[in-house]
């Protein structure tokens, strides 16, 4: 049930942070659940040097908090990539 959970919260977080990074034309639904779910994993990762400590599977406000600031991140470097690479 936990990986359920994990799958929405992330698919949440990856909704939010297309939206804020202006990506969200060119993302479906899988790539929204793929970034939140990456992103939490990225957040996870910065959260624990600060102490906090946030899981996307049992839902909480700071679970959601720490996966939408991995995949704000994780949407950022993916511009930076994007960015450098000729059209």
């Amino acid at each position: 049930m936990g990986w359920i959970v994990a799958l929405i919260v992330g698919g949440l977080a990856g909704w939010l942070a297309s939206k804020v990074m202006n990506r969200d034309a060119s993302m479906g639904i899988f790539w929204n659940i793929v970034v939140g779910c990456v992103g939490s994993v990225v957040g996870n990762a910065i959260a624990n040097n600060f102490g906090i400590a946030g899981s996307v599977q049992e839902f909480s406000i700071v679970g959601l908090l720490v996966a939408f600031g991995g995949a704000v991140v994780l949407l950022g470097i993916v511009n930076l990539i994007q960015r450098g690479k000729v059209r």
